[in-house]
């Protein structure tokens, strides 16, 4: 029997692995009130359909130029102020790279997230493609956490029994299911989260990738 405590650990990325920065500097560059971008983007009726494949990334970001149009006072501005929106590059937690990698020598590694189409370019983009073993992006399978079946995917494809899976995330919600189908869940906060979680797994005596 191994000493090992976890065969695989699933992390959430926004949040966790990556931060994005605010969008201030590009809405007062386009007049925008603050908070005009995030409200028209993250809509449930506008990102569900994203984050769950319905729509495209592309298909997304158009409407949110499209709703943002009145209030722009012209498709143009909105596009353009949505074009810069989209350009913004997420800030990478190089202390979270470093223990999942570390995770990835002695259990399997899985990244999953509430994504649009986009998340394969971005990571790709920043070098945390080959971070691990699978990526479980909720607009490819469907549906989003907190859905149950985002979890039992996410474990099957990782080949790991639910109660052998440690799951981080920064949504409350998202760790209360994970912890509702048997995953023992981290609610993440600060990266001691993280490295706490972790130390029964790097520590364990017998700890080999199989």
């Amino acid at each position: 029997m191994t000493a090992r405590p976890y065969d695989a650990v699933l992390c959430d990325i926004d949040g966790v692995l990556r931060h994005w920065p605010d969008a201030d500097d590009i809405e007062r560059s386009h007049r925008l009130p603050a908070g005009t971008l995030a409200k028209a983007a993250f809509a449930p009726s506008r990102l569900h359909p994203a984050i769950t494949g319905e729509i495209t990334d592309e298909q997304w970001r158009a409407a949110v130029a499209a709703d943002l149009t009145e209030i722009c006072g012209s498709s143009d501005r909105a596009h353009a102020a949505v074009t810069d929106w989209s350009n913004l590059v997420p800030r990478v937690d190089h202390e979270v790279v470093s223990l999942l990698a570390q995770a990835r020598t002695v259990a399997t590694v899985a990244l999953v997230s509430n994504a649009t189409t986009r998340l394969e370019w971005d990571l790709a983009q920043q070098g945390l493609d080959d971070l691990a073993d699978i990526v479980v992006n909720t607009s490819r399978v469907g549906v989003m956490k907190p859905d149950p079946r985002v979890y039992l995917m996410a474990a099957e494809r990782a080949s790991a029994p639910l109660h052998r899976c440690l799951f981080i995330d920064d949504t409350a919600a998202n760790v209360i299911a994970a912890s509702e189908v048997g995953m023992t869940a981290v609610h993440y906060r600060q990266i001691e989260d993280l490295r706490t979680a972790l130390a029964p797994l790097l520590t364990a005596p017998d700890a080999e990738h199989t």
